[in-house]
């Protein structure tokens, strides 16, 4: 093998692992007005009362949301961050 087609390989293997990495699941969820953003497709549970939205989701112009980012699995529930456990 030359070192061109070495490099040409690392170059098409580079390639498609970042072509695979704008796939990555995201998505907006709010409660009420509130919104934040997630980088996994979590299940929420009914009583959440969320709605998913995908990430390029913007509200209208007679609306008006809030964000309120948080880390971690889970939801706000008025000012609180409801943590939701993993289920295995």
């Amino acid at each position: 093998m030359t070192l061109r087609n070495s490099l040409i390989g690392t170059a098409l293997g580079t390639a498609i692992l970042a072509v695979s990495g704008v796939n990555a699941s995201a998505a907006i969820v709010c409660n009420g007005n509130v919104c934040w953003h997630t980088h996994e497709a979590y299940t929420y549970p009914p009583e959440a009362r969320v709605v998913v939205h995908p990430d390029n989701w913007n509200w209208g112009p007679s609306e008006h949301y809030t964000w309120r980012e948080h880390e971690g699995r889970g939801y706000w529930n008025g000012d609180t961050w409801t943590t939701i456990e993993e289920r295995r």
